[in-house]
């Protein structure tokens, strides 16, 4: 895992831990290494105290080669209580042959001197220490009238110094772990405190990006640092403006929406005004021959399907400028008057409309958001597309998802209305710039229903456009019934 995605509440505890954990290395380091020069400077001393009595003793015995008498020296010696106890000493002759010991069964007199001893002290010294043993080894010669008459060696027990150095390690870390842990949980609050106003502004950044700015209430700025005030104060006159924005881009759109149908209304017009003319010819008809049966019949023949024609543009026209917020499902019948709606439209434009729509029973996704969506793709297409050209609509629909394809045969969409149209960065709408509205209001309804928008290069240039939107299941669905 890389740094970057290390919450900052792990990452400060981790660097207090590893400097802590630092620190108490060389500190318990150098702690240790005192006092392993003051214990073996004690046992130094110590030695050096036991050996120097012991030679002041043993000079008559070994003067007189009195083997008892440096016996009896030595079992004495043996027998004084000290913190650094003597476990084996041996007195030996210039000639190195031993004279007596503590322990004459390992040891007995007439020996040769252990090579234990003989190599602990190959390089001069006087005193070696055996950890692994627990013991130090020490050695003094014995003089007499300025010549050297033999040497002592002496074993000592500094298990006690070596069970002190072990506690003392053991206190030691256990304290710095202690110390250490109390540090990284006291940081990881602290910074866990430092970072809450930071969380608290992510989210409300998170939120805006879903298209739900929200301000910082009055209460959470009331208790909040003067350092962090300054930027909630900052956050909150951003989202007022994005807040104030979105309703001016949302009251600009549908006055888009609604500008788009009046252009409309004027290719409407002449759907009216040709069945208009055949009405009032087959009335001038009836007033005339009337009373035969044939021209009657045919009279009202064409008298109704004026009617009925005129009621289908009207009603299309209706259920478009409709607001339509009762979350009423979509009908085929809702697909269909658009395609007689934007008909006299694509005719002016000089368009053919190829309309293919595969829907025969209801879907339940609210009717006036998707005629929104098909209204504004299909304007789009007929305006991007040359004269003599053709625009493809396919609506399809099943159980798991409403998709919708339009495609036209211009020269391909702007990148910047590439991006506005599939919502990507968040695009602002275009307020004042004149056009785009339809397009961001469509992206704008295609997230609000969870759907997901597609932009590709068409089979013949131009642009295909497909939507598709899920079919709510469960208490969704009850919802739009």
């Amino acid at each position: 895992m890389s740094g970057s995605k290390v919450p900052i509440t792990i990452r400060v505890p981790l660097v207090v831990t590893g400097f802590m954990v630092v620190v108490s290395v060389f500190a318990s380091e150098r702690v240790l290494t005192r006092l392993d020069q003051t214990h073996t400077t004690q046992v130094q001393q110590l030695s050096d105290a036991h050996l120097e009595g012991l030679a002041l003793a043993l000079v008559d015995g070994m003067v007189r080669e009195d083997i008892w008498q440096v016996f009896d020296v030595l079992d004495r010696s043996q027998r004084r209580p000290a913190r650094v106890r003597p476990t084996q000493t041996i007195v030996s002759g210039a000639d190195g042959v031993v004279i007596a010991s503590s322990a004459p069964a390992e040891v007995p007199s007439q020996a040769v001197v252990p090579q234990a001893y003989l190599a602990a002290f190959v390089n001069g010294q006087t005193m070696a220490i055996v950890a692994d043993r627990q013991v130090a080894l020490a050695k003094r010669d014995v003089m007499f009238e300025g010549r050297s008459i033999g040497t002592i060696y002496a074993s000592l027990d500094i298990a006690p110094l070596i069970a002190e150095r072990r506690e003392v390690l053991w206190t030691l870390m256990l304290t710095n772990a202690l110390l250490t842990l109390t540090l990284a949980v006291l940081a990881s609050v602290i910074v866990g405190r430092m970072m809450r106003p930071i969380g608290v502004l992510t989210d409300h950044l998170e939120r805006s990006e879903a298209n739900r700015v929200e301000v910082i209430p009055e209460r959470v700025l009331a208790k909040t640092r003067p350092e962090y005030r300054r930027a909630f104060t900052a956050y909150n006159a951003l989202a007022k403006a994005m807040a104030e924005r979105q309703s001016l881009a949302a009251q600009l759109a549908e006055e888009e929406r609604l500008a788009s149908l009046g252009r409309l209304a004027s290719g409407m017009a002449h759907e009216i005004n040709n069945p208009l003319g055949g009405l009032f010819n087959a009335i001038d008809t009836l007033k005339r021959h009337g009373a035969e049966p044939v021209v009657r019949a045919k009279s009202l023949d064409l008298i109704e399907r004026g009617l009925k024609g005129i009621r289908d543009v009207v009603r299309s026209a209706l259920m478009t400028y409709r607001a339509d917020r009762d979350g009423r499902a979509l009908k085929p019948e809702d697909v269909n008057d658009l395609e007689l709606l934007m008909a006299p439209e694509a005719r002016r434009r000089g368009v053919f409309l190829a309309w293919n729509t595969e829907l025969r029973d209801e879907v339940p996704i609210p009717a006036s958001a998707l005629r929104q969506i098909v209204l504004n793709l299909v304007l789009n297409a007929c305006q991007a597309t040359p004269r003599d050209a053709c625009v493809r609509v396919t609506v399809t629909a099943d159980d798991q998802a409403f998709e919708l394809a339009v495609e036209d045969e211009g020269m391909g969409l702007p990148r910047a209305a590439i991006e506005m149209l599939s919502g990507r960065g968040g695009v602002p709408a275009p307020i004042g710039d004149g056009t785009g509205l339809g397009l961001w209001m469509t992206s704008r309804l295609v997230q609000e229903h969870n759907g997901t928008v597609a932009i590709e290069k068409g089979n013949r240039g131009g642009t295909k456009v497909s939507v598709r939107l899920p079919i709510p299941t469960g208490e969704a669905l009850r919802d739009v019934a």
